[in-house]
């Protein structure tokens, strides 16, 4: 039986009412969080900058909205235009959290941290997780790279960005619009204002409905596709429609599995679904179903379990898709912040 992972509370995204406790610690929550970027806002506590651009993706709500893909993508695109990027990442949930170091592909989650594993090997580039990401952005100045990009650094505000990237769910939204824990709000929703982009994460890209390429004034469509299995024991990719119609195990976790789910649903696979807690730490026993069903897993979660996959087990690619005007902006806007 799969360890299922903690429930999203059922009114930050619905009409249940929010429990007395939570709403008298949300203005706790508030104030505190409130006090820190006033701080910050009025130069009371020092932002720290370094002499490259520093490119901030993240939300200003607690779960996934779909950063990583997006992180993935960002990288791959300016390394496409001619740049030298590095990621800075805190490394959540990983082991000996108070040391920084480098993280490679083939690093161990629990040194490395899942995510940033993942954008490692996706991407090939210098990879840095330190809890202080003022020194992870200087120690990747000082292996070569000429733009810092902050994976999940939203509320990070000791070190200085020069580019703000909201990442947002187009179905979840902000919730119910209020602060942890009464709602999922990290900031109140006016914080999003002041991002020089709002990516809308609309999901499978053949079911995202049709529509402007920007939507308000800052406000940018991101599809996600998936077309292939990828066997973890190595061989060939399998294209997704060869599981239509056919039972699978599938496997998440991650912030919204069911995202994950609905997304093979929507390519006619029969899904078997089995949601871990997000970070979720796999052991070979956490696979063992009882059947053998092809076994279709997040890359989040494949990175966890190379170790031990067998040939049932296969890694599903996410690939976030944007427009071309969106790069074309962003990429202006580092240039000119470049040449300043």
């Amino acid at each position: 039986m799969a360890k299922q992972g903690p429930q999203t509370p059922a009114y930050w995204y619905g009409d249940a009412p929010v429990p007395l406790p939570a709403r008298l610690l949300a203005p706790v929550y508030g104030a505190l969080t409130g006090l820190r970027r006033t701080l910050y806002r009025r130069g009371w506590l020092r932002a720290r900058q370094v002499p490259v651009p520093v490119i901030v993706v993240g939300n200003i709500t607690a779960g996934g909205t779909g950063k990583t893909p997006l992180t993935i993508a960002l990288v791959n695109r300016l390394r496409e235009a001619g740049w030298k990027p590095g990621v800075a990442s805190r490394g959540y949930g990983r082991d000996e959290a108070d040391t920084a170091r480098w993280v490679t592909a083939d690093m161990d989650v629990a040194l490395g941290g899942d995510e940033p594993v993942l954008i490692a090997w996706k991407t090939g580039v210098p990879v840095r997780v330190d809890k202080d990401r003022v020194a992870a952005a200087k120690a990747l100045l000082e292996a070569g790279c000429d733009v810092v990009v902050c994976d999940d650094g939203l509320q990070h505000y000791r070190l200085a960005r020069d580019i703000e990237i909201e990442v947002v769910d187009a179905v979840r939204r902000y919730g119910n619009g209020r602060l942890l824990p009464a709602g999922p709000l990290r900031e109140p929703v006016s914080r999003a204002a002041h991002c020089d982009f709002r990516v809308v994460n609309l999901g499978q890209a053949s079911d995202a409905p049709d529509q402007a390429a920007e939507c308000g004034f800052g406000e940018w469509a991101m599809r996600l596709s998936i077309e292939v299995a990828r066997p973890l024991k190595g061989g060939r990719d399998k294209p997704l429609k060869a599981f239509a119609g056919l039972r699978v195990h599938a496997v998440a976790g991650i912030a919204n599995p069911q995202r994950f789910f609905q997304m093979l649903r929507s390519r006619d696979i029969g899904v078997v679904p089995h949601a871990f807690a997000d970070h979720h730490r796999y052991t070979p026993q956490d696979l063992s179903f009882g059947s053998e069903l092809p076994l279709l897993m997040t890359e989040k979660d494949a990175v966890k379990c190379q170790a031990f996959a067998t040939a049932w087990h296969y890694a599903v690619p996410l690939q976030a898709e944007l427009p071309a005007a969106f790069w074309i902006a962003l990429l202006d806007r580092l240039g000119k912040l470049a040449r300043a």
